[in-house]
């Protein structure tokens, strides 16, 4: 039988037999959850025959002889909706979330044996969350000396590392310990008996994230944590429930119930059960109309329309997607190997993201590509980055710094001797690789080894400088400089909303007094001389009440009043010239201060862009690590560093490398992109973000790039006879390199 198996993407049809032989030499792990819960893999399909062309998934050897259900495994096996039990670890494609439940799982395994049956017992029926279980038992595990483990003991003054060989019971009740006192490459120099106190711990066996992750794959439930049934056995736990949980929870066919869960599902059981009979009947109901005429005629169902962004290899041409460019191919003229890349990139930007803390004056990258092929054994640029990688692990005290003191060396490294603590640190490291390279260092003449070598130790240097206590402070450091300004980011905008809402509000609450002031003006403003003459309306009062009083009486009130208000009618004109005045006087204030407003408003805009422009430069400033931009359609990782210029374009299997760096490729490179796709899509939208900083410095680049080139034509047009020296080439320019950070 063959097998058509996914690559990436790829498929590949290969023998049915060899599947057979991996399914059984191949351990089975515990499979990733889908959306929090355990996902059950398909089962093979029967009956099958030699002759049958069937489809495999290759990470979980299932079977198929459908194409398009083994597309759709496939596609839901792509998406970032699987989790991590061990770790926790969210937002995962199928094959990750496995790669990384595989990798806890031999960590945890890395737990030595004697601890294990004491962590379960603390583990048992606790109702901790898991961070603080996790801490509980750390605290007390480490504690628990047991034989054979590594640790440091205090004697004489001193701290020697050293092997615990037994464990010795006083009887007064405190533990003395028989160790073994290590010398060089872990040979036992002397026998000592020491008490509990005297040993430290210089690097626990375990940590916290070992320690999570042995709690969720030990344990079947959370809080309380219930250990599975076979590892309590195993380890002679009780399975028995305490007394103080009795009342809370129950054993149920060796599950444990939470009583109060579990009544409030039977009520709304018994109600479902109520409203289930009314749907029944609504449903019946349903059922004896007429079926749709579409679904009568075809029994399929109607393709729905695709959702895009999908998986890139799923994208398929349409007749609507705009012309894509042809995608630049990246330059590949690096002066070192292809398959240091990644160390040169790497090395180079740890020593840029960290110059201050190790007091090294930053350099570009082609110096240091350049600098590492160069011969010379005594380059200044090669000896201050070893020297300043080699002070920070003096610094740290700890195992380079203990074989230093072992040695009698001294912690100030020259030119003369530095070569000297790199041979002492391979030796710590015990590297086979990087130790057939000491006596070449030895003899004075690093500049002949490969650029493999060199960037092996550099490697080694900085993944060693990462785990030192100045590395972790101030990357902690960085962390709480990053949340604070976040915190002052968020605070500036939400006191901005609050401004904004009170502006609303109190403008809201000035239209609302302007309209009650002109309806009540509306109302009492019929008749203008109302208000200005009191006698008249006293006399209209007058009028009305005494109605029956003598017709004389009121028509000489009616002739008074009449004389009044011609008198009134003689001084309109006069008083409509200044209600004509004060209105224009008015609109003018209000122009004024409209546009007084708008510029307010536009100085205001201006001053949260500077804001926002400054928090996004001292966020960069405290950047932690170098992410990648984002993958195209056939997994390639584009990197881009803030202090190079240039796009590097990594493979999907990190083999090869490339770079772009002229602004027209980057906008070729954008060109070609398919948005339908997810991957393509992410990397797109990272460019456009990034794009006007790309283009500054690439721009800057290639201007710096055309003076080089000027120089070099120039220092070429001069006469032999005049021939300038070499260090004034301009690609020689890493000759010239001054530590101006060096510590005295």
């Amino acid at each position: 039988m063959t097998l058509l198996v996914d690559f990436g993407g790829r498929h590949r049809i290969i023998s049915y037999s060899v599947v057979l032989v991996h399914l059984s030499e191949e351990a089975v792990w515990k499979m990733p959850l889908f959306k929090r819960k355990p996902f059950d893999l398909a089962k093979p399909p029967e009956d099958l025959e030699p002759s049958d062309l069937v489809y495999q998934v290759r990470f979980t050897k299932e079977i198929f002889r459908d194409y398009q259900e083994y597309l759709n495994r496939i596609n839901l096996y792509r998406q970032r909706v699987w989790m991590c039990k061990s770790t926790g670890k969210s937002n995962l494609t199928y094959e990750e979330a496995m790669v990384m439940e595989k990798n806890a799982i031999q960590k945890v395994q890395q737990l030595p044996n004697d601890l294990v049956a004491p962590a379960l017992r603390i583990i048992q029926f606790s109702m901790l969350s898991l961070r603080d279980l996790a801490d509980l038992v750390t605290k007390k595990l480490q504690k628990d000396l047991f034989v054979g483990a590594e640790l440091y003991g205090k004697k004489d003054d001193g701290l020697y590392p050293c092997r615990v060989l037994k464990i010795v019971e006083n009887g007064v009740g405190k533990m003395q310990y028989e160790v073994a006192l290590l010398g060089e490459n872990k040979k036992i120099t002397e026998n000592a008996i020491l008490h509990g106190e005297d040993l430290v711990w210089k690097k626990t066996p375990f940590n916290r994230k070992i320690l999570k992750s042995f709690i969720r794959e030990s344990t079947c439930r959370s809080i309380p944590w219930v250990l599975h049934e076979k590892l309590a056995q195993k380890h002679g736990i009780s399975t028995d429930l305490p007394e103080e949980l009795r009342s809370k929870f129950f054993l149920q066919g060796g599950q444990l119930v939470n009583r109060t869960k579990k009544r409030k599902n039977e009520n709304r059981n018994n109600v479902g059960e109520a409203n289930g009979e009314s749907g029944k009947s609504k449903r019946n109901k349903g059922e004896t109309g007429k079926p749709d005429a579409s679904k009568e005629e075809n029994n399929q169902p109607e393709d729905e329309p695709v959702k895009y962004p999908i998986d890139d290899l799923l994208v398929k041409p349409g007749p609507d997607d705009p012309l894509f460019t042809d995608r630049p191919s990246p330059s590949r003229d690096f002066n070192v190997p292809m398959d240091c890349i990644g160390d040169l990139l790497m090395v180079w930007d740890f020593c840029s993201s960290f110059s201050r803390v190790l007091n090294l004056w930053p350099f570009s990258l082609e110096d240091f590509e350049n600098a590492i092929c160069h011969k010379d054994s005594n380059l200044v640029l090669i000896v201050e980055t070893h020297s300043a990688l080699l002070r920070i692990l003096i610094k740290d005290d700890g195992e380079y710094s203990l074989a230093l003191q072992n040695k009698k060396r001294k912690s100030k490294i020259s030119l003369i001797t530095w070569t000297e603590y790199v041979c002492d640190f391979l030796e710590m490291i015990n590297v086979t690789e990087l130790c057939s390279c000491m006596t070449t260092i030895k003899r004075g003449h690093y500049g002949l080894l490969d650029a493999n070598a060199k960037l092996g130790i550099l490697r080694e240097l900085v993944c060693h400088a990462l785990e030192t206590d100045l590395i972790r402070g101030k990357l902690d450091d960085l962390i709480e400089q990053r949340r604070a300004l976040g915190a002052t980011v968020r605070g500036e905008a939400l006191e901005y909303a609050r401004k904004k809402r009170e502006e609303k509000e109190q403008l809201k609450g000035e239209s609302n007094g302007l309209e009650v002031k002109e309806n009540s003006m509306e109302s009492t403003g019929s008749n203008p001389h109302m208000a200005e003459n009191g006698e008249e309306n006293g006399d209209m009062v007058e009028e009305v009440i005494s109605s029956r009083q003598s017709n004389a009486f009121v028509n000489r009130k009616q002739l008074n009043g009449q004389s009044k208000r011609g008198e009134k009618q003689k001084l309109d004109p006069k008083v409509e010239a200044e209600n004509i005045t004060n209105s224009n006087e008015k609109e003018a204030q209000k122009q004024l201060t409209g546009e007084k407003k708008e510029d307010q408003e536009k100085k205001s805009k201006e001053k949260r862009e500077q804001r926002k422009e400054y928090f996004k430069r001292e966020m960069e400033k405290r950047s932690i690590r170098t992410n990648p931009l984002g993958k195209d359609r056939d997994y390639n990782r584009y990197w881009w560093f803030r202090r190079d210029g240039r796009i590097f374009v990594e493979s999907s299997d990190s083999k090869q490398w490339g770079y772009y760096c002229a602004k027209e490729e980057v906008d070729a490179l954008m060109s070609s992109l398919n948005p339908k796709g997810e991957r393509e899509r992410a990397l797109q939208q990272q460019l456009e973000k990034f794009y006007p900083r790309i283009s500054l410095e690439l721009q800057k680049r290639s201007k710096d790039l055309a003076q080089k080139i000027a120089l070099e034509e120039a220092v070429l047009r001069r006469s032999t006879r005049v021939r300038a020296p070499p260090r004034e080439n301009p690609a020689n320019a890493f000759l010239k390199y001054v530590n101006k950070w060096k510590e005295d």
